[in-house]
């Protein structure tokens, strides 16, 4: 059977292009679909579903409870009050939990689709590959970690003794999905390099690396040589540390220095996912079906 070397990024189709003409699927419709199965799926494993409730409920207490007893011996983190971290925080939380939900799940079964030939059959469906290979799967369980930011998150701004403006919340929500982009830019990235090495189980490690550095405000990178390396690396080379910190310090009317990372933060997410989008076309290109 021949590779998938034709398939080009904006068709993401394997038939004919005269089919493909007269065959244009709803995403909308697939997106859903592929949420109702994940209901399912959860739903047929309860057990397992509600442990993983419980085990991210625990986390999520752990985090407060550590910043509250760190807060009792200092009065601020960098220039972060205890409302304002908070704040910060659940910013983290909401992207990660989105990306954890929606994306990770799939990226890491990537390897496993080249591994089983099941990426054959994505391959031949009328319908953008990254897209499918993007959305088949969720982890609906992770839905409890975002109601607990979205509520972590009220709870800052109800703390913080200044107002937060209507454009300041617009361009939070902006920021965050900006944010999540970044992020699955990066596990695209990632997950493509299956296509040589076959399995990549790697990703989860890479994942959690990657959050270490997000965890934390661009802030606190200051003091020494090596604290001034990280934070220029990861703020202005792969800007890891915008992905969260610029966010939050909008959101809550907090300066940010300089002013222009602003707009470098969602401008080096559109430039990582065009980046991306050709890395993950080029690995198809080299893939060799199940059957060849």
């Amino acid at each position: 059977m021949s590779t998938a070397a034709s398939t080009e990024p904006d068709s993401g189709s394997a038939f004919p292009s005269g089919d493909a003409e007269h065959f244009r699927p709803s995403y909308m419709q697939v997106w859903l679909r592929c949420v109702k199965n994940s209901l399912l799926r959860e739903m047929s494993f309860r057990g397992n579903f509600l442990i993983t409730l419980l085990t991210r409920g625990f986390w999520f207490a752990a985090q407060i409870v550590l910043f509250e007893i760190i807060y009792q011996n200092v009065s601020t983190i960098a220039d972060w009050s205890r409302a304002e971290y908070f704040g910060f925080m659940a910013t983290g939380m909401l992207i990660n939990s989105i990306v954890e939900s929606v994306f990770m799940p799939n990226c890491a079964n990537f390897s496993e689709l080249i591994r089983t030939g099941n990426l054959d059959f994505l391959l031949l469906k009328p319908i953008d590959t990254q897209f499918m290979v993007s959305i088949e799967r969720m982890n609906l369980a992770m839905i409890n970690q975002f109601i607990f930011a979205l509520i972590l998150l009220g709870y800052s701004i109800s703390q913080i003794d200044r107002p937060i403006e209507p454009v300041n919340v617009l361009l939070y929500v902006i920021l965050v999905l900006f944010g999540v982009a970044f992020f699955y830019c990066l596990m695209i990235v990632m997950a493509s390099t299956s296509v040589w090495f076959g399995r990549n189980q790697g990703l989860y490690d890479f994942w959690f690396y990657v959050t270490v550095f997000a965890r934390y405000p661009q802030q606190i990178y200051t003091g020494t040589p090596l604290a001034e390396m990280v934070r220029i690396s990861f703020s202005y080379v792969m800007p890891i540390l915008l992905v969260v910190t610029v966010p939050a310090r909008t959101l809550l009317s907090m300066s940010l220095t300089p002013g222009w990372i602003l707009i470098w933060a969602p401008l080096s997410t559109v430039a990582l996912f065009f980046i991306s989008r050709r890395t993950f076309y080029w690995s198809i290109s080299r893939y060799r079906s199940a059957s060849s």
